[in-house]
């Protein structure tokens, strides 16, 4: 029997051990993949008859692709053999027939084409002065398993945008789901030509009325880009000298916000990345930069800020600042493709191109592109691959790079998000449109992790270990024999029933009283002293009609009525200190903010749920001291206490420092309190007033909605072995120094 207990006893060992090696395993093989470089793949060339082209947009199962000719025909191919479906002119038509010969007609062509940011659709200006937006649609059908995409090129827009005719150098233009389109170029005379077309339907008739505004505003330097967000509420532009300018659009008219240097160099290529928040400026040194609008008062302490170059922002404007610079390519760049998906984008200049992100600043690739002079770029929807044209040919790049977002930087550091107004450690994984930036920090997961872990063993630790010693050496054998096993009870209590009482019960009344928590700190200490001084006055044979260790019962009965008592002067106490209202006070006079569900609230809850961990264990490491130690030290002459503080006590630290660590590994673990108790806001501060949320609790809120293999769900598991790590490392300290108290007290 002995040896089969061994035997049982050996494998239930080696199990937990291996289950939890598995456990690690199974973790790393799910960050793992995070760590992996992209890979930019060359794909297939294929010959595009019909001369070359200048603007590209595939659908999102790259299948098919549209392409616009500087002869206005936008041909379909068919990417699987490259041969063209269907090719459709956009080219606009004269109201009345000209009198020219058709080979005088042909002279008129586009000059400039591309695909607005953002867009889906074909732009080209003609050389008129005329400027075309062209709409692409790839409808997608399905026929039992057989997927059959349908492209689709509507009705063109045509606008006049010189009225003397003279051809665009660039412009750009943007239409959204309601037919209103903005379109803006620069024209010979020097002018900044804005025009609005705006469609209103009679919901009585289903008359559809169009009108159309115009206004020009002043340009001060040469323009060589021009950009427009998809809501068509600001322009930007490029000019010769290096410079960057801000329109704003969304007052009816034009008024220019901000002008800034990008430096000495031209700007050669500039898009917006999705959302129109991030402008990418490519410029003829190769340089490549993030800037984005940010509000001048945003700006203290922001290094990078690029300040104006003519003039201050007006006040509650915003200036277009600096954020990101990449490394600069070997030639000018030249075009420019952002990611439909995410904030990637593609930059092309004379001998290379790259594959950038921006939220992490990751180059995620750089080489050779893979056609010569290309005229047109464009990064798949799926972000899965991209096509370059070049002469009168198409070559397609796949693209495998599913964690781009993930940097040591972007994880553990301050990133520079948009609409930011300065790096800062943020957690926010999702957004209410496709647009958003995720935002992945775990600090401020790892600070509330151990801001709870401390608020909770502030209160657990002083009760748990203080209260195992006066239980194991103090009090009454007949009361010991009642209250170990209570306390001990106390940790079979479910943390959701005591994270549901913290958020739901607990948190308003200390809202309320917590005047009274404050008063507590100063009066219960005095009450506790008080009643101790009290009662060594009095006849010692009095005393000694009351068992050793009894007068636990007089402390129990004081420190009730001293709670009771300072929830009762709480108002008063409010009114006097605070000016009668807390809160009030707290944010005026410190600046901090109340939450209701905040770190008080869960050191409380967790402390309760922690206390009675460390209590058996330090009960168990004081009592297992030898008593012919204690005996000793009486004979000697000591009294009790000095036996308990000089000889108890440091015979016990080191199953004293376990359960601390234990403790420590309780709160960090800790879900469901943190989860139901606080606001789950992961901020980044210590005031004990504001809520938080910690690794473990974000795990539970998160993962249920990750998309498995994706970003968030492997920074989830990432977050897991954070847990695994931080505890393991706890616990080999923990064991290390009470080995060596161990022996270093085994000679007492």
């Amino acid at each position: 029997m002995d040896r089969l207990a061994r035997w049982i006893v050996s494998a239930g060992g080696l199990a937990i051990i291996f289950s939890i090696l598995g456990i690690l395993v199974f973790i790393v093989i799910e960050v793992w993949p995070m760590t992996a470089s992209p890979r930019v793949i060359p794909g297939r060339q294929t010959a595009l008859p019909g001369g070359p082209v200048g603007a590209l947009l595939v659908d999102e199962h790259r299948t098919h692709l549209a392409a616009l000719g500087a002869d206005g025909s936008v041909r379909v191919v068919r990417l699987a053999d490259g041969r063209v479906l269907d090719s459709v002119s956009v080219f606009p038509q004269a109201d009345a027939p000209s009198p020219e010969p058709a080979e005088g007609r042909e002279a008129e062509r586009f000059v400039v084409m591309k695909v607005p940011s953002g867009s889906r659709l074909l732009a080209g200006s003609t050389s008129d002065g005329r400027v075309v937006l062209a709409p692409v649609e790839f409808e997608v059908t399905f026929e039992a398993q057989d997927r059959t995409v349908i492209p689709k090129v509507g009705t063109p827009i045509v606008q006049q945008l010189d009225p003397a005719g003279k051809p665009l150098e660039d412009f750009t233009g943007q239409v959204d789901e309601q037919g209103n389109a903005t379109i803006a170029a620069e024209l010979e005379s020097g002018v900044l030509a804005v025009v609005r077309r705006t469609a209103e339907e009679n919901l009585m008739t289903g008359e559809v009325t169009e009108s159309v505004e115009r206004y020009e505003l002043p340009v001060s330097a040469e323009l060589t880009g021009l950009v427009m967000d998809a809501d068509q509420r600001n322009l930007y532009g490029g000019t010769a000298g290096g410079g960057l300018i801000h329109w704003s659009l969304a007052e009816g008219g034009g008024q220019q916000v901000s002008q800034v240097s990008a430096g000495p160099s031209p700007v050669t290529a500039l898009t917006l990345l999705i959302g129109g928040r991030s402008l990418i400026v490519g410029q003829e040194d190769g340089a490549i930069s993030v800037w984005m609008p940010v509000r001048p008062g945003d700006l203290a302490g922001a290094a990078e800020a690029a300040a104006p170059e003519e003039g201050e922002a007006p006040a509650g404007e915003t200036a277009l600042t600096r954020i990101r610079d990449f490394p600069r390519q070997p030639g000018a760049i030249r075009l420019l493709a952002p990611s439909q998906r995410d904030k990637g984008f593609l930059a092309l200049s004379d001998r290379a191109m790259g594959l950038y992100y921006s939220t992490s600043h990751r180059t995620l690739w750089t080489g050779r592109a893979p056609l010569a002079d290309g005229t047109a770029l464009i990064y798949a929807p799926k972000a899965d691959g991209a096509y370059l044209a070049g002469g009168n040919r198409i070559a397609e790049v796949r693209i495998v790079n599913p964690h781009p977002e993930v940097t040591w930087k972007a994880l553990f550091g301050k990133t520079w998000y948009e609409g930011y107004g300065k790096p800062e450690y943020v957690w926010q994984s999702t957004g209410g449109t496709d647009d958003f930036e995720p935002k992945l920090s775990l600090t401020p997961l790892l600070v509330g992790t151990l801001k709870g872990t401390v608020y909770s063993l502030l209160l657990a630790i002083p009760l748990g270990v203080f209260g195992a010693m006066y239980t194991s050496q103090f009090m009454h054998p007949v009361y010991k024999r009642y209250l170990k096993p209570l306390i001990e009870i106390m940790a079979s209590l479910p943390s959701v029933v005591l994270g549901f009482l913290a958020g739901l019960w607990l948190a308003p009344r200390i809202e309320q009283a917590m005047p009274g928590l404050i008063l507590m700190f100063a009066v219960l200490p005095l009450l506790v002293l008080l009643t101790g001084f009290l009662w060594t006055r009095l006849p010692r044979a009095f005393r000694n009609r009351f068992p050793l260790g009894t007068e636990v019962l007089l402390f129990v009965v004081v420190l009730a009525l001293g709670i009771w008592l300072c929830f009762e002067l709480s108002p008063s106490f409010e009114r006097l200190a605070f000016g009668g209202s807390f809160q009030n006070w707290l944010r005026e006079v410190t600046g901090l903010t109340y939450d209701q569900r905040n770190a008080v609230v869960v050191g409380l809850a967790m402390g309760f749920a922690v206390i009675p961990i460390i209590f058996a264990i330090a009960e168990d490491a004081f009592s297992n001291v030898p008593p012919n130690l204690v005996a000793g030290s009486l004979a000697l002459g000591a009294d009790l206490w000095q036996t308990v503080t000089r000889v108890v006590l440091p015979t016990a630290s080191p199953g004293i420092f376990s359960a601390i660590m234990i403790g420590f590994g309780r709160a960090v673990g800790e879900t469901m309190i943190v989860l139901m108790a606080t606001g789950n806001t992961p901020i980044m501060d210590w005031n004990p007033f504001n809520g938080f949320r910690t690794l473990s609790a974000n795990i539970a809120v998160e993962i249920p909605e990750a998309a498995h293999g994706a970003t968030l769900y492997r920074t989830l598991f990432l977050a897991a072995l954070l847990l695994f790590i931080m505890t393991f490392l706890v616990n080999t300290v923990a064991e290390v120094v009470r080995q060596r108290l161990r022996e270093r007290y085994s000679q007492l």
